[in-house]
């Protein structure tokens, strides 16, 4: 060997140095996702069947400004980087843009269960130390019934307009603390390891248990759920999370959808069998997702109705075996 020659280090470099690479050297947030569905699928619509009934249109766009505004809504409530915003809601567009707002500052977004019993709902809020609730207007009351037992919750923010909400110390509508706040606020710029999501299990022995993601986690499973052979979405898709945000994060729609540019039909509520196909039919959703339950429900109004669905190509089912009956 020439001693002329330059010695190779394990990184096959002249110099014997370990050398890092500068490529895309930015840590894996979940704030980026919606930056990025922002920068390039803005006008990308997610659309929601209301809890009032009516059908309501957004873009990535709307999200992504409505999401930085509820960050400095959370903000000025005195929320703080590692602090817990619980979400007590349904699947709808105002539900998606308080998880990118609560997630970008680095708070931890913990999606509570609606159907779980009072008492369980007692323990989990108290357990992970939530400091805000952010509530559909529906199940407002059987929170407020809980209020004085959660003596953590500094405020309660009614996802509705100001007109809709009760008067009361500490009680906020939705429209209102966004609409007193700017757009401009810093997302990310914390490790990828910081706790991102917080979701408590249900129906098992003793007391829920709770399973925190982080956002390195929740970002690497949209890119797994992005690969043909699982999800295999696209920005041609039209895709329905049936699955509620509050199971296993809508098992990642949440951030796959902008992640692809895929359009949203959020069908908030209502997921008896008429009530999705018609938005199924209306929006010509290609992709679905749900448990075996709600696929039944759906399969029955078919066959009472004889009506078919081409768009829909593909469907996911998950959360307990589907019944070979169903499969055919």
């Amino acid at each position: 060997m020439d001693s002329r020659e330059p010695r190779r280090g394990a990184d096959g470099l002249g110099s014997g140095l370990a050398v890092r690479s500068l490529m895309q050297d930015w840590p894996l947030t979940v704030d980026r996702i919606l930056e990025h569905a922002n920068l390039q699928h803005g006008r990308q619509q997610v659309v929601t069947r209301s809890l009032e009934g009516p059908i309501v249109r957004a873009s990535y766009a709307d999200i992504y400004r409505r999401a930085k505004r509820c960050s400095n809504a959370l903000k000025a409530l005195g929320v703080r980087p590692g602090d817990r915003v619980a979400t007590l809601a349904w699947n709808t567009g105002r539900h998606l843009e308080t998880w990118y707002g609560i997630m970008g500052i680095g708070a931890v977004c913990h999606t509570l269960n609606p159907r779980t019993f009072a008492d369980q709902q007692r323990y989990i809020v108290n357990h992970a130390e939530d400091r805000v609730i952010l509530v559909d207007l529906p199940l407002l009351p059987a929170l407020l019934a809980l209020k004085d037992q959660l003596p953590g919750v500094r405020d309660i923010v009614v996802l509705g307009d100001p007109g809709e909400v009760p008067v009361a110390e500490h009680l906020h509508a939705y429209e209102a603390v966004i609409e007193a706040v700017s757009e401009d606020v810093v997302w990310g710029g914390f490790d990828e390891q910081t706790p991102a999501g917080l979701c408590y299990t249900s129906g098992t022995t003793g007391n829920p248990k709770g399973v925190l993601y982080s956002h390195r986690s929740n970002f690497l499973h949209t890119f797994m759920t992005l690969a043909h052979d699982v999800m295999g979405l696209s920005a041609r898709d039209v895709v329905m999370p049936i699955v509620p945000m509050f199971h296993a994060n809508a098992w990642g729609l949440t951030f796959s959808c902008p992640a692809a540019g895929a359009k949203m039909v959020m069908p908030g509520q209502r997921l008896d069998g008429a009530s999705l196909r018609e938005l199924i039919e209306g929006e010509g959703v290609t992709f679905a997702a749900a448990v075996p339950t709600v696929w039944q429900g759906l399969l029955d109004d078919l066959r009472a109705t004889g009506a078919r669905l081409p768009s829909l190509r593909r469907i996911m089912i998950g959360g307990a075996a589907a019944p070979e009956a169903l499969v055919r």
